[in-house]
């Protein structure tokens, strides 16, 4: 049985609707999902009733955005209630960081001859399907790409909206610790999502992993989609170390992009799955070790 605990739709990032998502993993396979959106559960209730109705499955699940030593760092929820009030707290401040950031976003390209892109990248957004949250850095590409400023969307991060480039404007998300918190008291599974993604030195990761433990986090995405061969090996010594779950998943934000849905590297054999604590008799919540 596929388990794919890591995905993004339009809620956030990704190119399809919750519901068209869920449909593309039953079809390659997947009977465990978890829709994992960035700071936002809008498309949730629409993914748990697609899964279910094809007998899915279905985890919650969500990404949220945190700082660690000077870096944005990612955090992957699991098997929490919906209206958890303390993630529903959280979330809302998160929201309106991402739409001050999207409007930050729009003034510096303005300023660079390049007007209108936050109406363009919102048009973008609710092309592929309406959602509340603030258009994301590839929306804004797209848009950049449609308008004609640049050729393609990789020029459009090469140019403007890549790491230390103008459009990436750092918001001040909360801590790592904070997070970690946040989805500790809403009942969350926790996992440190693609830590080889982050440009740390071998040791400052390895120090990220040790606060992410501290803080109470369960897991280590071992495997996002089909990373190097290597950096799965480098993770699972982590996971061993440090006695963690470890967790996988495709990382799947659209069709021709990155990696399919479904698809990631396997796990190695001896690290302890996260997946299997949302065996389907169990609870949304999962059962706590």
């Amino acid at each position: 049985m596929i388990v794919d605990l890591h995905c993004h739709s339009t809620a956030s990032d990704g190119l399809l609707a919750p519901q068209a998502l869920v449909a593309r993993a039953f079809e390659r396979g997947v009977r465990t999902l978890a829709l994992t959106d960035h700071d936002t559960l809008e498309g949730l209730p629409q993914a748990r009733d697609a899964a279910l109705a094809l007998g899915m499955h279905w985890v919650s699940g969500v990404e949220l955005s945190c700082t660690w030593g000077g870096a944005t760092i990612h955090v992957l929820g699991y098997g929490f209630a919906l209206d958890a009030p303390p993630l529903l707290a959280a979330l809302e401040a998160l929201h309106s960081g991402r739409w001050l950031r999207a409007e930050e976003i729009d003034r510096r390209l303005a300023a660079k001859g390049m007007p209108g892109t936050l109406a363009g990248a919102r048009a973008v957004q609710q092309a592929l399907g309406d959602s509340a949250n603030a258009p994301a850095r590839p929306h804004f590409a797209e848009y950049l790409v449609q308008a004609g400023f640049v050729p393609d969307r990789n020029a459009a991060f090469q140019r403007w909206l890549g790491a230390g480039k103008l459009g990436d404007v750092k918001q001040h998300w909360p801590t790592l610790e904070a997070t970690v918190h946040t989805l500790r008291e809403a009942g969350a599974w926790v996992s440190l999502a693609h830590p080889m993604h982050y440009d740390f030195t071998r040791s400052k990761r390895r120090r990220l992993v040790a606060d992410f433990l501290q803080a109470g986090g369960h897991a280590l995405e071992v495997v996002n989609g089909q990373q190097a061969a290597e950096q799965v090996g480098t993770l699972a010594i982590l996971a061993r170390e440090f006695g963690m779950l470890a967790s996988a998943g495709s990382d799947f934000h659209g069709p021709g992009l990155w990696g399919e849905i479904g698809s990631y590297r396997p796990l190695p054999e001896d690290l302890a799955p996260l997946a299997a604590r949302f065996r389907p008799a169990s609870t949304e919540a999962g059962e706590r070790a």
